[in-house]
């Protein structure tokens, strides 16, 4: 009888759900919404759309890591993911953050420091011995923190269009540009916000917006993005430092936000050296770890395989 292993990547705008053979490849992948509790309680249904999804090898399932996002930030929110995950999957799953499942995606569960910028920021960092800590900086929220997560930056450039449209700043091109992505007149730009379905989604979305301005050569853009990296930058500084890290950093990313030429190349230039390109992404990392979990053998040519596999789902 075939086993499996189930991993799921979950961040603020959308989820991923995969199964992996003990050779390394992908027997099933889905999309599904996001499973972030602060949006609702809609998360748990969703997650039992999952299992549906996979119910057809819930009898053959060896090991599940979830990646879920606020898992380990808000006690309240912990404790659900951990009680509704134990219901709807057997054998009972690792839940850990989302930030994490990405770190053992890029290092393939080595030593190393990963900045995650997707809807939300975090730092991960860890020297990868059995003894090591596992350090995580940032991760705050929007209401406070998550400097330069995709939401962060169209936060920001919220607030720059306001106060050009207003007269405090000059950056007519800018303001134009944003609010043609937007599709909306200056005079509707509350009501674009207000109207929403899920606001920290949709603010997170104008982060593409200020990249393709920045890539067209906008100063303002490049400029913002040039901020978000610093802020990045620190982040991913500090969890190094924190874990007895010494330089040169090795360090890698995930998230959406760095599908971005300018952020990525303005963060090489703030750390003084370029990321090692993740070995697998933030899902393939949740496989890895509930493939060691099951016991199989994960060596590098497994990692290879799986890579391939889930770049061609994505």
């Amino acid at each position: 009888m075939t086993g499996f292993v189930l991993g799921i990547d979950s961040g603020g705008t959308k989820t991923l759900a995969a199964l992996a053979t003990a050779d390394g490849r992908i027997a099933a992948f889905r999309p599904f919404a996001t499973l972030d509790p602060s949006v609702g309680d809609g998360w748990q249904d969703e997650l039992g759309r999952i299992a549906d999804f996979v119910s057809d090898h819930h009898d053959t399932l060896q090991a599940s890591v979830f990646g879920l996002p606020l898992h380990g930030e808000v006690a309240t929110y912990s404790q659900s993911q951990i009680a509704v995950a134990a219901t709807l999957f057997a054998p009972r799953p690792m839940v850990v953050n989302d930030v994490r499942v990405a770190f053992d995606g890029a290092f393939a569960c080595g030593p190393g420091a990963l900045i995650l910028s997707g809807t939300g920021s975090m730092a991960w960092a860890s020297l990868g011995r059995p003894d090591s800590p596992h350090v995580r900086v940032g991760g705050w929220g929007p209401l406070f923190g998550d400097e330069g997560s995709a939401y962060w930056i169209g936060r920001e450039a919220l607030t720059l269009v306001s106060r050009h449209l207003d007269g405090r700043a000059a950056v007519p091109a800018f303001a134009e540009g944003l609010l043609a992505a937007i599709g909306v007149p200056a005079e509707q730009l509350m009501d674009w916000c207000d109207g929403q379905p899920n606001r920290r989604a949709g603010i997170a979305a104008l982060a593409r917006a200020v990249d393709a301005l920045a890539a067209a050569g906008n100063v303002d853009a490049n400029a913002l993005l040039d901020r978000a990296a610093q802020e990045l930058a620190v982040q991913l500084a500090a969890a190094w430092r924190a874990c007895g890290g010494e330089q040169p950093m090795l360090w890698s990313h995930a998230g959406g936000t760095f599908r971005s030429k300018s952020l990525r190349a303005a963060m090489s230039r703030y750390l003084g050296t370029p990321p090692v390109a993740p070995r697998l992404p933030p899902i393939g990392g949740a496989l890895l770890r509930a493939a060691q979990i099951a016991g199989w053998q994960t060596d590098a040519a497994w990692i290879a395989r799986l890579a391939r596999d889930l770049e061609g789902c994505q």
